[in-house]
């Protein structure tokens, strides 16, 4: 079973990942009694129709079952469903597409194409923080985006209310190349050392705290090369550990399915679901989508802390300890940990993009590296500064 490639001391191993219990995971089938209100299934995956699901969200009870029903799916299901009909007037899609249009226009005007997460630079064009972008350039066609009431219920179903919205728009061109399978935020946006570092039950716990997300913004026929999905793989625990392996990759390459989408159409997976996006072979199609990244309200501290002015107080002590031997690397980490900012997100990822891997640098890896250099402090607080003013909102 999976549970078996578990270390004795808590943690995955990426060597031991199994292929044949991943195998028989993805083996599975969709059962129709599983997914009642589902109006089909395709390829594994529940397709559940909004026109005429819409309504029924207006009842309390109801609205719940039909959550329930998400949940199920998105967690030992296929670990997608997709939304046909999740706007029922696409006129505000289009509204939306033609701001976003002009931002993408605006920002290649502005400045040199911003880095992907899995695309080099000026593959795709993307729009960083699509939400609030939306919203400066159009409160009136952003209140009817987010209107949304099948939105809102799949992001309740599997976060749970006060959740937070995200917003990136990926729009990729005829020849667009495919992603490789991957697992997303947050272990899947981490290195496969940084990943490694983290105990199986937070591999557990990572996929339920962000819910993924793509409105179609136009037609999406196969050859446009919508997501390719491996339905049931968000069920391999030990999948943040696997995901980079060539034999996983390889099955999954084997293995993936695609939907074809319509305007208006939207497609949610658990974050943990190997996936990717599709080669566009359209001679003519530009595949527009917004992608959603939702995040559950548990995913904050109890408190505000200043760690900026922590870390430049705290910078030439530790510089000093340092020099003197007086503290050990280990013991440095350790009280670096308890001040630093180390995580990279949330940030703006227009001026603070992940240029060198799939995040950028934090405020702790700056304050190890700055000791590991020699920086002197006020050279450590002009970076934090800097890093500060990238950062920010």
């Amino acid at each position: 079973m999976t549970d078996s490639i578990e270390s004795a001391v808590g943690y995955y191993d990426p060597d031991s990942c199994d292929l044949q219990a991943f195998t028989a995971l993805v083996d599975q089938t969709t059962q129709a009694d599983h997914v009642p209100r589902a109006v089909a299934i395709e390829k594994n995956i529940p397709i559940y129709d909004m026109a005429h699901l819409r309504p029924a969200l207006e009842d309390d009870r109801t609205r719940r079952e039909i959550m329930a029903e998400w949940a199920r799916v998105l967690h030992n299901g296929a670990g997608v469903v997709a939304l046909k009909h999740t706007y029922a007037d696409t006129t505000v899609l289009d509204a939306a597409t033609r701001i976003y249009e002009d931002i993408i226009a605006g920002e290649k005007a502005g400045a040199a194409g911003g880095a992907d997460h899995f695309a080099s630079s000026g593959a795709n064009d993307r729009v960083w923080n699509s939400l609030q972008k939306l919203c400066e350039a159009s409160p009136e066609v952003f209140l009817d985006y987010f209107a949304n009431t099948a939105i809102a219920a799949v992001c309740e179903a599997w976060l749970g209310p006060n959740y937070q919205m995200t917003a990136q728009v990926n729009l990729v061109h005829p020849g667009g190349a495919a992603q490789q399978a991957h697992r997303d935020y947050h272990l899947g946006f981490q290195t496969a050392e940084v990943s490694a570092s983290y105990p199986a039950h937070v591999h557990d716990v990572s996929p339920v705290l962000t819910l993924q997300g793509a409105v179609a913004h136009c037609d999406m026929p196969l050859e446009s090369g919508p997501t390719k999905l491996l339905p049931f793989s968000q069920a391999y625990r030990p999948g943040y550990a696997a995901w980079r392996r060539d034999d996983f990759r390889a099955l999954f390459e084997d293995r993936y399915v695609q939907l074809p989408l319509a305007k208006g159409d939207t497609v949610f997976f658990n974050p943990a679901l190997f996936h990717a996006a599709g080669a566009n072979t359209s001679k003519d199609i530009h595949r527009f989508a917004n992608l959603l990244q939702v995040s559950s309200a548990f995913g904050r501290a109890m408190e505000t802390i200043d760690r900026d002015k922590m870390c430049k107080l705290l910078f030439p002590h530790a510089a000093k300890a340092k020099a003197d031997g007086r503290l050990s690397e280990p013991e440095l980490s350790a009280a670096i940990a308890a001040t630093a900012e180390g995580y990279a997100f949330p940030t703006n990822l227009d001026r603070d993009p992940p240029t060198n891997g799939l995040a950028p640098e934090t405020p702790a890896a700056l304050f190890q590296r700055g000791l590991s250099e020699g920086m002197s402090a006020e050279r450590f607080e002009e970076r934090l500064d800097q890093m500060k003013g990238r950062r920010l909102a």
